[in-house]
């Protein structure tokens, strides 16, 4: 037993002789075969490298180094490869380069296959754990990278999302100021001329205006006039809503159908539901009317029970994808070329103060827009 340990050890170290005597040779033909890119700031250190792993070969075979020196030199060639910014595929490549060339001389030293087959078995495992800790770390560091580039992209998106909230609120504030003007010679006009034509018209287009400028103000949080909550009476409410719409319900052909529990009454701000059931019945109408047949279909289905209100708001027009129905909701997001993206954050804003939920559901025959309320609300709406 003692005769056969004594043995390997001395075709380690005849080997270890050989690979002294030919090391010059080994490298520069490793280093022919190498990829090296004119502008990698390291290409200095590739070659360095190399030897670094040349040498803990060589100790390897006497039993000199353990794990730690192998990651070592892993962990410094990795930071290189990140900073530099190449494929680690060409690393992986130069690795088993040198591998082979340094088996191939190995194989050359006149010391027998049959005794050279443990050693060689080493080597490999030497060369596997080096690329092993280097790709892992290289891995690593990628990742980390990626994440602080996704933060600061994401907290530069936020911040480019509120330069763009305050400068949209200024202008929507101070625009608010001479339409409340407009709007109040108006009214002013049309008690002194009730018969002049166009008023009607002028004074929807105007309500209409009002009602984005004030989903702009609430994405803001600067709403001028915070109503007070009061008991509203919901078939009156969508009385209210259908008459205001009325206009537009007619412009796009649609087919509007309801029915609302004479019984249902919610304890709410009366400007802020409304504000949500109009903007949501509004995108409905533009839906429907990108259907390419004339069966334009809108159901708005109001019911109550002891615990929960439920408003459904369904249409028949494009199917909005599955992986859309949540993100919708998210403020500046739209699907349509002149939108805002306000309208459905301002949407959920309100229906999430009121303690309640709102949620899309889409297929290619019918979109829901479903709004839950808690029927009883006076204690814990702010």
């Amino acid at each position: 037993m003692s005769h056969d340990s004594s043995v390997i050890f001395s075709l380690e170290e005849k080997l270890t002789l050989y690979l002294e005597k030919t090391q010059d040779e080994i490298l520069e033909v490793w280093q022919e075969s190498i990829i090296i890119h004119e502008h990698d700031m390291y290409k200095g250190s590739i070659k360095d490298n190399g030897f670094q792993m040349f040498l803990l070969v060589k100790r390897s075979l006497l039993g000199e180094i353990c794990e730690h020196d192998i990651q070592e030199l892993a962990y410094k060639v990795a930071h290189e490869r990140v900073i530099t910014d190449v494929n680690i595929g060409e690393y992986v490549y130069n690795v088993n380069v040198g591998r082979s060339t340094v088996i191939k001389f190995i194989n050359k030293s006149g010391i027998s296959i049959a005794d050279l087959h443990a050693i060689i078995d080493r080597i490999n495992q030497d060369f596997d754990r080096f690329c092993f800790h280097t790709v892992t770390r290289y891995t690593e560091l990628k990742d980390n990278e990626l994440k602080e580039k996704v933060l600061f992209i994401n907290q530069s998106h936020k911040d480019r999302l509120s330069l763009l909230g305050q400068m949209s609120s200024s202008f929507v504030h101070e625009f608010r100021n001479p339409l409340t003007a407009v709007i109040g010679f108006m009214k002013l006009l049309k008690d002194e001329h009730p018969s002049l034509k166009y008023m009607d018209t002028i004074e929807h287009e105007l309500d209409q205006l009002k009602f984005r400028i004030t989903q702009f103000l609430h994405a803001a949080r600067l709403e001028i006039v915070d109503k007070s909550k009061e008991m509203i009476l919901l078939s009156e409410l969508f009385t209210e809503i259908t008459s205001f719409l009325y206009p537009s319900i007619v412009d796009g052909d649609v087919d509007l159908q309801t029915s609302v529990n004479h019984d249902c009454k919610i304890y709410a701000k009366k400007e802020e539901l409304k504000q949500v059931l109009v903007n949501i019945i509004l995108n409905s109408i533009d839906a429907v009317k990108d259907n390419d047949h004339n069966d334009r279909k809108l159901t708005i289905l109001c019911d109550c029970n002891k615990e929960d209100i439920t408003f459904t708001i369904t249409n028949n027009g494009p199917q909005i994808p599955h992986e859309m129905q949540s993100t919708i909701f998210e403020p500046f997001y739209t699907t349509k070329n002149l939108g805002t993206g306000i309208g459905l954050y301002v949407c959920k804003t309100i229906i999430e103060k009121h303690n309640g939920s709102i949620e899309c559901q889409s297929d290619s025959q019918y979109t829901s827009f479903i709004i839950k309320l808690p029927y009883e609300q006076k204690k814990s709406i702010r």
